[in-house]
Formats: C-alpha cells, sequence, structure tokens
C-alpha cells in the first residue's frame, strides 16, 4: 500500500469516526430548555412574562419577528459568511490570526456564530482544547439544525449581562418594546453589549462607555457600507439607556 493511498484510508477513517461522533454524541443539553413562560392580552399584545425554569429572562422569537436590519447588521458584524459555511470559517480564521499577529495581541477570534452560540450554551476557559472541541460542536450543530434554526438559537442565547438573554428580554428590558422594529442606534447597542457583557450591561453611570461601545459598532457597520454617515451621526446623538 502507498503512502497515499495510507493517507487516504486514514483520512477516509477520520472522516467515519467523526460522522459517527456528531450522530452519537449529545447535543448541549442547554439548547433544549424551555424559555419564559408569556401570556397576552386578547389582541395579541404582550402582557406579562415570568422568568424562565432556570431563572434566565428569555422570550423566543422566529427570524420573521426580529427586525431584518438587525438581522443584516448581526450578521455583517459577527459572520458575514454564516449562510455559507459548515460551523467554522477558514477564511475568518485566518484573517483573525494575522489581524492578532499584526496588533501583536487577541484582537479578533474568528469564530462564527454557530461558535460563539456553543460557547454560551456549554462555555469553557479559553484554551487550544477548548476552541477545537467547541469547533466539533459547531460542526454538529450545523449536521442537525437548519441555518435558521441555529441562527433563531442565537439571538435566544445572546448574553446582556445577569440573567437577561435573547434579543427580545433585551430590547422589551432596555427600550420598553419588541425586537421587530428596532432603530439604528437600538441594534448597534444590541450588537455592543453581548460583546462584554458584564461591563456594558447598562446601569447608572456607564452612559459614556456604552456611548463608546455604540459608537464603535456603529462606525463598524459605516464602514461594511450597512450605514451612511448620516444615519451614523443620528445614531451617536441618540440617548443611552441607564438601566435594563
Amino acid at each position: 500500500m502507498t503512502w497515499k493511498l495510507r493517507g487516504l484510508v486514514a483520512l477516509l477513517g477520520l472522516f467515519g469516526l467523526t460522522e459517527i461522533l456528531i450522530w452519537s454524541v449529545p447535543l448541549p443539553p442547554r439548547l433544549g430548555v424551555s424559555d419564559s413562560p408569556v401570556a397576552f392580552f386578547r389582541d395579541g399584545r404582550m402582557a406579562h412574562v415570568l422568568l424562565a425554569p432556570d431563572d434566565r429572562w428569555r422570550i423566543r422569537r422566529t427570524l420573521d419577528e426580529v427586525d431584518p436590519n438587525y438581522l443584516k447588521a448581526l450578521l455583517r458584524f459577527e459572520d458575514k459568511r454564516f449562510y455559507n459555511h459548515l460551523g467554522v470559517d477558514p477564511i475568518a480564521i485566518v484573517r483573525a490570526f494575522l489581524s492578532n499577529l499584526r496588533a501583536g495581541r487577541v484582537v479578533s477570534g474568528g469564530s462564527t456564530i454557530t461558535m460563539q452560540l456553543v460557547r454560551m450554551v456549554e462555555p469553557r476557559n479559553r484554551r487550544i482544547s477548548s476552541k477545537i472541541i467547541e469547533s466539533l460542536r459547531a460542526y454538529q450543530v450545523e449536521r442537525h439544525y437548519s441555518k435558521d434554526q441555529i441562527l433563531e438559537a442565537y439571538l435566544r442565547f445572546l448574553p446582556f449581562g445577569g440573567n437577561l438573554e435573547g434579543i427580545e428580554a433585551a430590547s422589551r428590558g432596555l427600550f420598553g418594546h419588541g425586537a421587530d422594529a428596532l432603530s439604528a442606534d437600538e441594534i448597534a447597542l444590541l450588537l455592543a453589549i453581548p460583546q462584554r457583557p458584564t461591563r456594558l450591561r447598562p446601569r447608572p453611570g456607564r452612559d459614556k462607555i456604552l456611548r463608546t461601545a455604540r459608537s464603535r459598532v456603529l462606525d463598524r457597520l459605516n464602514a461594511l457600507g450597512v450605514w451612511d454617515d448620516q444615519a451614523v451621526k443620528t445614531a451617536n446623538s441618540m440617548p443611552i439607556p441607564d438601566r435594563l
């Protein structure tokens, strides 16, 4: 048997083992947790929300119930090739490596939305071994769920500090309305807070740090062509909520 044939056999064996593990190892249990019970008025308006069984404020929403402008900004900001990869984006990883090398420190992680979802529901220490497991888990999730299902799960578990999770609960807590209609400044803040949820959770006295975080997101989206200069200027002038 030539070395090329041995290599092919080994590669096929590795692929087969990976497939067996993907379908035999249980998915992260937290993906199946229940959300906050919600009571509605007769006209369909939300009347009351209770804590979920795991003591989190988390309200499930389908993609059709979330502002499309937020979804567009999210994908451009976090994972523009989300619908084209299998959980891991090699291009983003290489780009992140080069950015970190140029900066001399970690400025980008190259994580996809699926990898971030895995990290939310199955947190681990930031080690190389953890990153490998996270990547394998992301591939597993991609094989079990559709892209839209993954994105909806991501929107359920986004951390906003404390026991507040998900885009809908955060929008209602921050702005007093659902995530189906969001302004540019609201979208930017909803993208900024999950980057550092403990530090950026709105509290009295955090106006400056929240404005800075929101402005960075707005500038990035401006550079990506999501919003023009005037939209960014208007969004930057809007007030910051001081509590959730």
